[in-house]
């Protein structure tokens, strides 16, 4: 058991930290105060420096790497914002990773360098209306035509709608009652019949697009099949990973407001010294730094074990785990900053607040903390519940 990165690893992670600190931090600004999306020509940035295809093959534009590697730079940009972070995490860890493991050689070779490149996003559309929780009573459904799929249904809650280019969209691809039924389709946005609703008001995650999607008779090519009927289970494997990127993107915002609250501390200055004099203050950084070390140490060992798994992808039990105490820290450790800088911390110039927002979102994306808690029980116990009866 290695503790220590190797001399790539360090190399790769110091590229990544410092293309963030010193390109982005004035864009995240921009971001949360107007609430648009990281612009194309950025983003096309992150795909020269490489960053967009950290643990994507080499044949189609990637570095070729591990999930180790891919979570070393995610973690480097969501220190900045999550949203900045965003398209690094639909790339590396997000739906990409379900097509690239589960599509056709063609339909790979003509997507993921899109991707790598910068020049498209993917993003994910699995909830509805009246299916979220309860993802296997989704009703998009795709009838076959023969030549195409024919899709019609509601989505909601899509982070990303509107500004990425694609969507693996999850729907019924068979009259076979609950996951039996369903599998998952690539959407491309410029198919006549694809429309988006409004753009969401959230508390946070501001930059980062969330809208409903509809589909009204979308014709969709036969070659855009990702995960046939049946194939529901496969798609829920592909989601240890971004159980894992959910994660990082809550350590990464943990990890900055620890790093605020050390710099504030150091300079704000109470009955002539510094405050991290006081023994209270000091005993909320040692709280917030255990915190955030024990994430990081659960994340990394999710997705190290995954290069032992049969699939190459991290465990449920392990990301879940992972996920759920993270996104638990991330609420936590953005408070305690938030109260060692009073009211520059309230304060929206500081970004400590906005980190606090932001944090309570990913215990709702991805899976809510306490069905993932569920999740890690039925993984030790070797059984799933069921909740519906």
């Amino acid at each position: 058991m290695h503790f220590q990165l190797t001399e790539q690893q360090r190399e790769l992670q110091d590229a990544a930290r410092a293309f963030a600190q010193k390109e982005l931090p004035e864009l995240a600004r921009e971001m949360e105060e107007k609430d648009f999306s990281v612009p194309a020509e950025m983003v096309r940035r992150y795909g020269e420096m490489g960053f967009l295809g950290v643990n994507l093959p080499e044949q189609y534009g990637g570095l070729g790497l591990g999930h180790f590697e891919a979570i070393l730079v995610l973690e480097q940009f969501a220190m900045i914002s999550n949203a900045v972070a965003f398209p690094v995490f639909e790339a590396l860890v997000g739906p990409v990773r379900t097509l690239e493991r589960f599509g056709s050689e063609e339909l790979k070779a003509r997507i993921v360098p899109q991707v790598t490149a910068g020049e498209a996003t993917v993003a994910v559309s699995m909830s509805e209306p009246d299916a979220g929780t309860a993802l296997t009573e989704l009703t998009t459904r795709a009838s076959d035509e023969g030549d195409h799929y024919l899709l019609n249904g509601t989505k909601r809650w899509t982070s990303g709608a509107g500004h990425a280019r694609y969507y693996v969209t999850y729907c019924r691809l068979s009259d076979e009652p609950a996951a039996r039924g369903i599998g998952a389709l690539l959407v491309d946005k410029e198919m006549e019949g694809v429309s988006f609703g409004a753009r969401e008001e959230l508390m946070g995650f501001r930059g980062i697009e969330t809208r409903d999607i509809r589909f009204d008779g979308v014709k969709v090519p036969k070659d855009n099949l990702v995960i046939g009927a049946g194939g529901f289970g496969q798609l829920m494997q592909a989601f240890g990973l971004e159980r894992c990127g959910n994660a990082t993107q809550s350590l990464g915002l943990a990890q900055a407001a620890l790093d605020q609250a050390i710099e504030y501390t150091q300079e704000r200055k109470a009955f002539g010294k510094p405050i991290v004099d006081f023994q209270g203050v000091q005993l909320k950084l040692a709280e917030m730094a255990m915190r955030v070390e024990a994430a990081r140490l659960l994340i990394y060992r999710a997705v190290v074990n995954s290069a032992e798994q049969a699939n190459g992808l991290p465990s449920v039990y392990e990301s879940s785990v992972a996920k759920c105490y993270a996104n638990e820290i991330v609420r936590e450790v953005a408070a305690q900053g938030m109260q060692v800088m009073g009211g520059y911390g309230y304060h929206k110039e500081y970004g400590m607040e906005q980190r606090l927002r932001d944090g309570f979102a990913w215990g709702i994306a991805g899976g809510a903390i306490d069905v993932q808690k569920t999740n890690i029980t039925a993984a030790m116990i070797g059984r799933r519940f069921d909740q519906r009866r």
